[in-house]
């Protein structure tokens, strides 16, 4: 627990306990950052639609560029991206790399943010 002498150096007025609960649960700098690098990766409109569709099924990259009405290397840079991040993986078979939405908790609950602020629904 933080004492009263941090809390009240830490903020310039001090109204009930709920701040000594949210300084001690506050995340991490760290982890701060990394969310946000998370987020800044499906903000991107093209991004976004990549990772959805891939939360959906299981693609090249010829198929997702055409799903996605997007050229190939345009898929590709950001395949690398969202791979980066963690939210897709990506497995070969022969001569073809396919890729899929990460199975993570934190991409299950990306995908399903996603879907509840659009307001739209998987498909069967």
């Amino acid at each position: 627990m933080l004492n009263d002498e941090k809390i009240n150096a830490a903020l310039p007025h001090k109204h009930d306990e709920i701040e000594e609960k949210l300084l001690n649960d506050m995340p991490s700098d760290d982890t701060i950052r990394s969310v946000s690098g998370i987020l800044k990766q499906l903000g991107d409109p093209s991004r976004l639609k990549i990772f959805w569709l891939l939360c959906h099924c299981e693609e090249c990259v010829i198929n997702i560029a055409a799903l996605a009405n997007m050229t190939s290397p345009a898929v590709s840079h950001h395949l690398r991206l969202l791979k980066s991040s963690g939210l897709i993986t990506s497995r070969r078979e022969g001569k073809e790399m396919y890729y899929k939405a990460a199975d993570t908790e934190m991409a299950s609950s990306l995908h399903l943010t996603i879907e509840s602020i659009a307001d739209i629904s998987c498909p069967n």
